[in-house]
């Protein structure tokens, strides 16, 4: 056997030895496992950084993900925060006030908060829901009749968690699904009608309250606002670009934020030198042609990219409707990662979804806790 083999065969065996500890790190019993896993730090894992975010899960079957999170090297942990679920029954008596009993912090919450930090990531919280009595009794996707409200539940949720100081201001608003009141638009729009621009309206007073608050309670808390979504699908959408165009303060001016949220889902490689997207979508590929349009209309300071969302189905997706082989799924992560590494105006990439589901099969890990070809990619990346 020559030297390089046995050398290529070290490598591979101290790669299984290295996934064999992390497995046991995740199956050992809840008395040890916390104080385990917090000791553990797998050979050859990946530098922690904030260019690296992931979404939601903290755990799969009753074992942490965050062990995971940090051998890909995940700098920043995203979850959500429902207002409407948070303050559910009756607007409080002093809104900014935590401590306010008609708030009701949930557990999972600050659990999910210090075990990321714990991990040494950051955390991100996207701010998200309008209770029944602060939109007329509707559903929790409607605006709020006072954008001061929104602004006021952020004050509150900042002085909560102060070690928290990235906050995202609503998930994908320009879907009907996620935002209301909302009328759609053609694919091809570069113009909205009055109907139309109803909702990127709002959603800019919305944006503006909660930045003021935010920025009151501390200055070193980063606002994270537009949050776009990159395409269309059943849902009635409007678009990125005209979005961006009709965010709009009353009067005309524009609303304030620290970085422009986008997720960036595609059909093809990342690649910047690509040909523009058709029918108004905005791809991993597209985003020089979204930092051009930011800077029209946001020129100074120019505003990072918050990627917040990433993934590649590798079977059939029931959102996207398509799906790759695990090495071209790799391809692309690799590809995306390069991008990442090499712009500084991305603040960082997070991935949607850990863990295989049915519905959604765009996970690093499969249900079994599998790493997938995608999860050296991002790991590596």
């Amino acid at each position: 056997m020559s030297r390089g083999r046995r050398r290529g065969d070290r490598r591979r065996l101290a790669a299984l030895l290295s996934f064999a500890i992390l497995l046991g790190a995740l199956a050992a019993s809840s008395g040890s496992q916390a104080a385990a896993e917090k000791a553990f730090v797998p050979p050859g894992s990946a530098l922690q950084t904030t260019k690296k975010a992931v979404w939601g899960l903290t755990e799969h079957r009753g074992a942490s993900l965050f062990p995971w999170y940090r051998h890909l090297g995940v700098g920043i942990f995203q979850t959500q925060a429902h207002w409407d679920e948070i303050a559910p029954e009756k607007r409080p008596q002093d809104p900014t006030d935590p401590d306010d009993p008609a708030y009701r912090w949930p557990g999972y919450l600050e659990d999910a908060i210090e075990e990321a930090e714990s991990y040494d990531m950051k955390v991100m919280l996207q701010l998200i829901g309008v209770p029944r009595w602060a939109n007329g009794g509707k559903s929790w996707q409607w605006a709020p009749a006072e954008p001061s409200e929104f602004g006021y539940f952020a004050a509150a949720i900042a002085r909560k968690y102060p070690s928290v100081d990235l906050w995202m201001i609503w998930g994908e608003p320009n879907r009907k699904g996620n935002f209301r009141p909302f009328t759609g638009a053609q694919p091809t729009a570069t113009k909205l009608n009055k109907r139309q621009r109803r909702a990127p309206r709002n959603y800019a007073k919305l944006l503006d309250a909660a930045y003021d608050a935010l920025k009151h309670v501390g200055a070193e808390n980063l606002v994270i606002g537009g949050n776009t979504y990159f395409s269309g699908g059943r849902t009635p959408i409007i678009r990125p670009f005209p979005w961006i165009r009709y965010m709009r303060l009353p009067g005309g001016s524009k609303p304030r934020m620290d970085m422009w949220g986008h997720n960036p889902y595609s059909y093809r490689t990342p690649n910047l030198k690509s040909d523009p997207s058709p029918k108004g979508r905005v791809d991993f590929s597209d985003l020089r042609r979204l930092t051009k349009a930011l800077d029209r209309t946001f020129p100074r300071p120019r505003l990072p990219l918050f990627l917040s969302e990433f993934g590649v189905p590798t079977a059939r997706d029931l959102d996207f409707k398509f799906k790759v082989k695990p090495r071209t799924a790799a391809k692309w992560v690799r590809a995306a990662m390069r991008i990442v590494r090499r712009w500084d105006r991305i603040y960082t990439l997070g991935w949607s979804v850990p863990v295989d589901t049915d519905h959604n099969p765009q996970g690093l890990l499969d249900a079994g806790l599998t790493p997938k070809a995608t999860y050296n990619a991002f790991k590596d990346g």
